[in-house]
């Protein structure tokens, strides 16, 4: 961004607060119907479906190996924007629950609805030079070295991850999680351009 455009720091905690807390609200979706996704978080949900360990914990630790990366290859800026947003992930994906609940929800709209939120709540990180850390890094690293998008990164990811969950869950389980998978990763794939939105 030009020094004109450049995020003040209020700017950049609303954004942040507001992504961390669209994509805690998009995985309390997700759950809810004990779907599953892709990426670090959806090692954290399968981990935390497989092991009955509550998910903010598993992905904070998951998370820790990328640091180093994200520190090295995108800044310092990043590296703690993102090890906050990931700290503040784990918490609100712990607090939400407690206050929403849902008597009824299909799968369908389930996947749909947290592929939209999710979605909305990656961008507005990363316009705000931040990210869930884990895999996001990696995706964001490949686009900015070679131009390959980072949502088609995160899909053939996703595509490891979700054929190890045909041998874990029930294949209408992993199914409509695929549908939410890919709302989420096109939203990103269509809407991200780190040359036209780069806060520092």
């Amino acid at each position: 961004m030009t020094p004109a455009n450049k995020h003040s720091l209020l700017e950049d905690i609303q954004g942040m607060t507001l992504g961390v807390f669209l994509c805690a609200l998009g995985l309390t979706v997700l759950t809810s119907v004990g779907l599953i996704t892709g990426q670090t978080a959806g090692i954290a949900v399968i981990t935390a479906y497989l092991t009955g360990w509550s998910f903010g914990p598993v992905f904070f630790v998951i998370n820790l190996p990328f640091y180093a990366l994200a520190w090295r290859r995108l800044g310092r800026a990043f590296t703690i924007k993102s090890l906050l947003s990931v700290t503040a992930l784990s918490v609100m994906t712990d607090l939400i629950p407690r206050g929403m609940t849902f008597a009824t929800l299909n799968p369908a709209l389930g996947a749909v609805t947290f592929g939209a939120v999710t979605g909305l709540g990656l961008l507005a990180l990363f316009r705000h030079n931040g990210s869930l850390g884990g895999l996001g890094v990696a995706a964001l690293l490949v686009q900015d070295t070679t131009r390959f998008k980072a949502g088609y990164v995160q899909l053939a990811v996703d595509a490891v991850i979700f054929a190890a969950a045909f041998l874990l869950f029930p294949a209408t389980i992993v199914m409509w999680s695929l549908l939410g998978a890919v709302v989420l990763n096109l939203i990103i794939t269509f809407n991200h351009r780190r040359d036209r939105y780069i806060a520092t």
